[in-house]
């Protein structure tokens, strides 16, 4: 089948399993915008074996270690690996572990403006390739009581910089320049391009290998 949008995945050869090596609900969603045609298997990798490095290097590597982990896992399919941080004068925020680090979080991204970085790895097991997009979002200050009851909300938990732009936290935000999906955790339009591309190397391949 082709994707929605004009792009197709694979052309007339047998679809190669797609695989999303991520949990998250976001990014499936996002990724079924482009086909539905995919499973999901969140990737082990540790992610404690990236040594310390700039944000955005260090989400690239980030979801290359998630690519590839479920790529050695499932040869043959194409997998598509992400990460994504929110970076605040060259501090890195993650998924917050406990209350206290939500609201600290939130207080510092609080009236700022702050960057999400997100890396995309997309591999066929034989070709691998990776980009980071960024986006920059200003917040409007957040009161003290707000963050308190947001913070006591589930939201905040599985999101990195403790907020989710889709949900209660786009009543803060004052603009965005960038992607808007980056934030979400997908950068929809280069993540599909960058799939198609590995369709299109592999009908490529298996052509060739058709005419030795």
């Amino acid at each position: 089948p082709a994707g929605r949008g004009g792009l197709r995945l694979h052309g007339e050869m047998k679809m190669k399993e797609l695989i999303l090596a991520s949990a998250s609900p976001r990014r499936r969603e996002l990724l079924s915008l482009y086909t539905t045609e995919f499973t999901v298997c969140a990737s082990d990798f540790d992610e404690d074996s990236v040594a310390p490095c700039p944000p955005m290097q260090l989400v690239e590597a980030l979801a290359r270690g998630k690519c590839l982990s479920v790529s050695a896992q499932h040869p043959g399919a194409v997998v598509i690996g992400c990460d994504t941080v929110v970076e605040l004068d060259g501090r890195v925020f993650g998924k917050p572990h406990s209350t206290d680090e939500a609201v600290q979080m939130l207080r510092a991204l609080s009236g700022r403006v702050h960057r999400v970085h997100t890396g995309v790895c997309v591999s066929d097991g034989s070709r691998t390739e990776s980009f980071v997009d960024s986006c920059q979002v200003a917040f409007f200050p957040i009161s003290e009581e707000e963050i308190a009851r947001y913070a006591a909300t589930e939201e905040p938990y599985d999101k990195a910089g403790a907020y989710g732009i889709q949900g209660h936290a786009a009543l803060w935000v004052d603009r965005i320049e960038g992607d808007y999906y980056t934030i979400m955790g997908l950068p929809v339009s280069r993540t599909v391009r960058l799939v198609a591309v590995s369709y299109t190397h592999l009908r490529a391949h298996e052509t060739s290998a058709h005419l030795v």
